[in-house]
């Protein structure tokens, strides 16, 4: 016998045509749109080593990578953000004509970019140009002391936001109002292109945003 309580539970609801956005009607030309930065996994991990006193967290100090108050500070952005439910981000979906779209989790950010190509009914794929990243998290991940694969985007995401594929002008009211809502940013990351590979990626020249959360 378990000494464990196991508890777990579905939720389920009936809902018309129009109310709900369907995962795979990606259009080319649509842009992309996350809700959430990046690098919860980097911060959080930051954040164990230091409270341990690690060796991975002596050298980030030696070599100045980090300092505490910004490694607190990394820390309290994603609690944050962890913290911070999807739920204006997905009721706006429908008001602003969203095409389809997915959460960021476990798989990383490319990796869930992926699964979402496969969906498609068009043969469509995903580059995405921009990395909107937890400040300080990429100094950690460019510092070499351990390889989260956040810049490659599979770095494991929890409680991320939602990957949305909209017409630009959508994107652009919708990120907007979420803010309006939620006091922080989305941001438009990439665009869906012609693709009978269905290959999602993340362009060579692409950049980062170092995000410095409102809260």
């Amino acid at each position: 016998l378990n000494p464990w309580p196991v508890i777990g539970g579905v939720a389920t609801t009936i809902c018309s045509e129009g109310e709900y956005v369907k995962s795979d009607g990606a259009q080319v030309g649509d842009v992309v749109v996350l809700t959430k930065p990046l690098g919860t996994q980097v911060a959080v991990n930051v954040h164990e080593w230091r409270v341990r006193q690690t060796p991975k967290w002596q050298e980030l100090s030696k070599r100045s990578i980090i300092s505490l108050e910004q490694a607190e500070d990394m820390m309290h952005a994603a609690v944050c953000s962890m913290s911070r439910l999807n739920r204006h981000a997905g009721s706006l979906m429908v008001k602003h004509h969203a095409h389809a779209g997915t959460d960021v989790t476990g798989f990383g950010i490319l990796g869930h970019a992926q699964n979402l190509m496969d969906n498609q009914a068009a043969e469509v794929g995903m580059e995405l140009h921009t990395l909107p990243c937890i400040a300080n998290t990429t100094k950690v991940e460019e510092s070499g002391v351990l390889d989260f694969r956040l810049l490659k985007g599979y770095s494991a995401e929890t409680s991320g936001g939602l990957m949305i594929c909209m017409k630009e002008e959508d994107a652009v009211a919708y990120c907007k109002e979420l803010e309006d809502i939620d006091e922080e940013p989305a941001w438009i990351i990439g665009r869906v292109v012609e693709d009978p590979n269905r290959k999602a990626s993340i362009v060579d020249d692409f950049k980062t945003l170092e995000v410095e959360m409102k809260a």
